[in-house]
C-alpha cells in the first residue's frame, strides 16, 4: 500500500485497516480500483517471466508434445498487454517494451496453434492432452479436431 486506509468499501468489498507499505493479497478487482487511484502498487512477480519461460518451454519440446499452462494464462496474458498498451499511450512504458512482449506472444500462440492443428488430425484424444491445455485451448482443440473428422470423411468417404 502507497498509504494508509481504515474502513475502506470497494464496491461490495470492505477493507478494515492496512497500513502503508503493508502487503496484502485482494481480489483482482479490488487491486485494480486501488491501484488506479494511486493508493497502492501492484507487487504481482513479473508476468512476462511466466510468458517467456512458456515460449522456452514449447520451443525445447517435441512437435506433438505440449506443456501445461495454467487456466488462467491468457486472461492475464490479454491483461498485461493491454495494461501495457496503455502504459505506451500514457508515456509510463517504452513501446519496444510492449512491441517485444506482444512479439513474444505470438511465437507462443503461433507453436501452440500449430501444435494443437497437428494433434487435432492425429488420433490423440482430448482426454489425452486435457490437464496441459487452457480452456480457450480446449475449446480451438475440440473444435479443430471436429473440423478435421468432417474434412477426412468429406475427402475419403466413409465414417471415421
Amino acid at each position: 500500500m502507497r498509504s494508509g486506509v481504515e474502513n475502506l468499501d470497494v464496491g461490495d468489498f470492505h477493507i478494515e485497516k492496512l497500513a502503508q507499505g503493508e502487503s496484502v493479497e485482494l481480489p483482482r478487482w479490488v487491486a485494480d480500483e486501488l491501484i488506479g487511484q494511486g493508493m497502492a502498487e501492484a507487487t504481482d512477480a513479473p508476468f512476462e517471466s511466466e510468458i517467456f519461460n512458456a515460449l522456452s518451454r514449447e520451443k525445447m519440446m517435441g512437435p506433438l508434445q505440449l506443456s501445461a499452462l495454467p487456466a488462467d494464462f491468457y486472461v492475464r496474458l490479454r491483461r498485461k498487454l493491454a495494461s501495457l498498451s496503455a502504459g505506451v499511450a500514457e508515456g509510463k512504458s517504452r513501446r519496444e517494451d510492449f512491441e517485444r512482449l506482444r512479439g513474444v506472444c505470438y511465437d507462443l500462440v503461433g507453436i501452440r496453434l500449430s501444435k494443437l492443428l497437428s494433434l487435432s488430425s492425429s488420433s490423440t484424444p482430448a482426454s489425452s492432452l486435457a490437464e496441459r491445455l487452457t480452456p480457450e485451448e480446449s475449446a480451438f482443440f475440440a473444435l479443430s479436431q471436429s473440423l478435421s473428422r468432417e474434412w477426412k470423411v468429406g475427402m475419403l468417404g466413409g465414417s471415421r
